[in-house]
């Protein structure tokens, strides 16, 4: 039998007291964990909504913009990359620019040891100048014998004009002498004259006779004079082929001249456009030869992109059509460029090595074709050779 004093004696055990208020207490933490869990799964369901939503609207964006563009990721930022050489061998005796530097056009880039150029270029004008002055004086001294066979031909025609006449006006004098010679011959052996008439025409006749001889005589003088005076102009055809052969010699002198000047106009390397200088490939007092690469240039205002587009995508470009371009080196800006050029032969067709297929094993690459994008170059940002991203609108 219990102590009544027992303390625990009356006393109802501690845990069944407790049991209402346990009980309590688990259905409201049971009650605010159904509504926690249920307020989880909707926000689950929420976030998996919108995931779904964005991911098909994004979808919907990639879907459209692929079929409304044309997308290319290896392109290249190209350009007219000019290799600055000489036509002429020498010494580099100054060099203008150093790399990167912006040169103008016909601006001096380099210049080759020019003295043995210009000594050969004073020689042929000093061989010029003498062969000038000795054509002068070779004209001069036609002038002057043409003149005087002119004059002695002048002098020399007259001579014989008045021999012929001497001898027109002695021949029927000599005629008629002859005839009164017979005359009197007959008419003395018929005594009807004296000798001493006889003898007056003898001597009339000889005298004639001897008159005309000699004017027949100075008419082929004269004749003859007349005839080396001709052969005289003889020298005129020797001076003259004097004078051919100097401007023959001459013009040979003026080509080799134009050539040696023309040597040491290239001894002075310019730039042939207007650009910056990429490489230097040589340094003051080195030997080059003709074709030697100098320096490589380009116009930095005139670059271009060049994409290699898939076959399946080139039915859908057109000339003109407008391209977004990003540049890798530029991530926060976006160029705009056109089309400019569709290629007409894929790139495989331009390979060093050819893709034979001997075996008859075969795999279908799809081949690419290039496309030029003409682009709006922004204060000289975009450099050959940089990576750029495409996007052409084919819309």
């Amino acid at each position: 039998m219990p102590d009544a004093n027992d303390p625990q004696v009356g006393k109802a055990p501690e845990t069944e007291r407790s049991s209402p208020a346990m009980s309590a207490r688990r259905f409201v933490r049971g009650l605010s964990h159904d509504v926690g869990r249920r307020g989880r799964i909707k926000v689950q369901h929420v976030v998996a909504a919108i995931v779904i939503v964005a991911g098909a609207a994004w979808g919907a964006v990639e879907i459209h913009s692929r079929i409304t563009h044309v997308f290319e990721y290896d392109a290249r930022i190209s350009g007219d990359l000019v290799t600055i050489s000489s036509r002429v061998a020498g010494w580099v005796t100054k060099i203008g620019v150093t790399e990167g530097d912006s040169v103008a056009m016909d601006q001096i880039l380099f210049q080759i040891d020019d003295r043995e150029s210009k000594l050969k270029i004073a020689e042929l004008d000093a061989r010029l100048k003498r062969n000038l002055a000795d054509r002068e004086r070779l004209r001069r001294e036609r002038t002057l014998t043409e003149a005087q066979i002119r004059t002695r031909y002048q002098t020399l025609t007259s001579a014989v004009n008045a021999a012929e006449a001497t001898v027109a006006s002695l021949t029927p004098q000599l005629s008629l002498a002859r005839g009164d010679l017979a005359r009197a011959e007959a008419l003395f052996k018929a005594t009807v004259i004296p000798r001493r008439q006889l003898d007056e025409a003898r001597t009339i006749k000889l005298r004639v006779d001897g008159e005309h001889r000699k004017a027949v005589a100075g008419l082929q003088e004269a004749e003859a004079r007349l005839q080396e005076s001709n052969a005289e102009r003889a020298k005129l055809d020797v001076i003259d082929g004097e004078i051919a052969m100097l401007e023959h010699e001459e013009s040979e002198l003026a080509a080799r001249q134009a050539q040696q000047q023309l040597d040491f106009a290239d001894r002075t390397i310019r730039a042939p456009v207007a650009g910056v200088i990429d490489r230097k490939f040589v340094d003051g007092g080195e030997y080059i030869t003709p074709g030697q690469r100098l320096a490589m240039m380009h116009n930095p205002a005139r670059v271009w992109i060049d994409a290699n587009i898939k076959e399946t995508e080139v039915r859908k470009l057109k000339i003109g059509q407008p391209v977004k371009v990003s540049v890798d080196a530029y991530p926060d800006e976006t160029f705009k460029g056109t089309v400019a050029i569709i290629g007409n032969a894929a790139t495989s067709e331009f390979a060093l090595l050819p893709t034979p297929n001997p075996s008859g094993n075969f795999t279908k690459i799809t081949q690419r074709l290039p496309v030029r994008i003409s682009i709006d170059q922004q204060d000289r940002k975009l450099r050959p050779g940089m990576m750029v991203e495409v996007n052409i609108d084919i819309r």
